[in-house]
């Protein structure tokens, strides 16, 4: 039996441009090759190398990804007049890696997730489901109408308070609506966007040059509302107006009820229309957690309602709920002038405490004794010591002796003197 030699691999900075150039994420080429997104960032970066069945069919998928980029045909309206007609082999090629990448598409769709004995749970493409009449998909962002520039490039046509602005525009209005649907609270979910992008523009720098700027916002702005610290805050403990609809408000209640990691898979993939993998990556949690998850979430709302044990019916049931209520963010310069003033405060209280933690300190050292100093030992009793007697009545001769005195003259007794010699 013969062995087929092994691929070479390409460069580490080879290996992401071949990537990139096939639009996949280190979650998606993870996925495919059966290892974690950190482990996809370790060999692009040159810290691991692939090894084992994982990096052979890392290799292969490099190979594949190689030779689509290469055959890949020019778009519409860029083949030169002057070029000649190809050649048969070329067409061939060409019609091959077309059916490689329809393969590969066919293979990327979202495949049916099985939980432990409870049968495969479906997932919807949505992609090609019809919207139904008089309603909108405000759960997710806007879609492109243009391909997505770089982030370098991003960065240089852009000052960073326009690009703030644009980011804020393009992802606040939904991220209000899911972060509702998280908590069931209007001026929390809304506290909780103002707060994730305050966090954003005080690292501009790092979202700015990020993968996905609205993804990193969106788990910032998730983590703020699931926070357990609001539990502590004693406006947080009034009860909230309910949704006028009796259904909104089962949906509302069935949903508040559902641990925070079950509310938060939910809403990712049936209300923001995420991938598997991209829902647990956003939860930092396995895939097979994710669907674990998700079917557990499903089955808990379908027991209480049954009308939502189908996934549209849940997708569009959520969007109804979060778009009956006027969740409006604030202003992107307002944003961006609060988290400025939170930033100015805590860097003046940090300096404070310093100060004080340093004068509390000098003073210590200037006051603290610079020797051992012995403490004073307990005092003992001593025996034989007769108590104080208070004076009693004066004797016969005690009486003269005060007669006599009061009788001498007013200085005093005569002065004596010395006797010469």
């Amino acid at each position: 039996m013969t062995q087929s030699p092994a691929l070479p691999l390409p460069p580490p900075k080879e290996r992401r441009r071949l990537r990139e150039a096939a639009s996949l994420t280190r979650a998606q080429l993870a996925s495919r090759v059966g290892v974690t997104s950190e482990t996809v960032r370790g060999w692009e970066t040159g810290r691991s190398t692939p090894r084992g069945r994982k990096g052979e069919k890392y290799a292969r998928l490099l190979h594949d990804l190689g030779d689509e980029a290469e055959v890949t045909p020019r778009q519409e309206g860029a083949v030169d007049s002057d070029d000649p007609e190809p050649s048969p082999g070329a067409a061939s090629a060409r019609r091959s890696a077309r059916a490689r990448r329809k393969a590969a598409a066919t293979g990327r769709k979202r495949p049916a997730a099985k939980d432990r004995g409870r049968g495969p749970v479906t997932v919807p493409d949505r992609s090609r489901t019809p919207v139904p009449h008089g309603h909108r998909v405000i759960l997710a962002e806007r879609p492109r109408t243009k391909p997505p520039r770089r982030p370098d490039d991003a960065v240089t046509a852009l000052t960073p308070d326009q690009a703030f602005d644009a980011l804020y525009a393009f992802c606040a209005p939904a991220l209000v609506r899911q972060t509702y649907l998280l908590t069931g609270r209007r001026e929390l979910a809304r506290e909780s966007v103002e707060r994730a992008f305050q966090i954003a523009w005080q690292r501009w720098p790092e979202v700015a040059r990020d993968r996905d700027p609205a993804g990193w916002v969106r788990a910032m702005a998730y983590e703020c509302a699931l926070s357990p610290w609001h539990r502590l805050r004693p406006r947080l403990r009034l009860p909230e107006p309910p949704p006028p609809d009796a259904f909104d408000r089962a949906l509302r209640d069935a949903l508040l009820k559902l641990p925070p990691s079950y509310r938060r898979t939910l809403v990712l993939y049936d209300g923001v229309g995420l991938g598997l993998p991209e829902t647990a990556a956003e939860t930092a949690a396995s895939t097979r957690a994710a669907v674990n998850r998700l079917v557990h979430a499903r089955e808990a709302l379908a027991e209480r309602l049954p009308e939502l044990a189908d996934p549209e019916t849940l997708h569009w049931r959520l969007v109804e709920l979060a778009s009956i209520e006027r969740l409006r963010a604030a202003k992107p310069p307002v944003v961006r002038r609060g988290g400025e003033r939170r930033a100015r405060f805590w860097t003046r209280a940090a300096i404070a405490f310093t100060v004080a933690l340093i004068g509390t300190t000098a003073l210590t050292v200037r006051t603290a004794p610079t020797h051992y100093e012995p403490p004073v030992p307990p005092g003992e009793t001593v025996q034989g010591v007769p108590p104080p007697v208070a004076p009693g009545p004066l004797s016969e001769k005690e009486q003269k002796l005060r007669a006599k005195l009061r009788q001498e003259q007013q200085g005093g007794p005569d002065r004596l003197l010395p006797q010469p010699r």
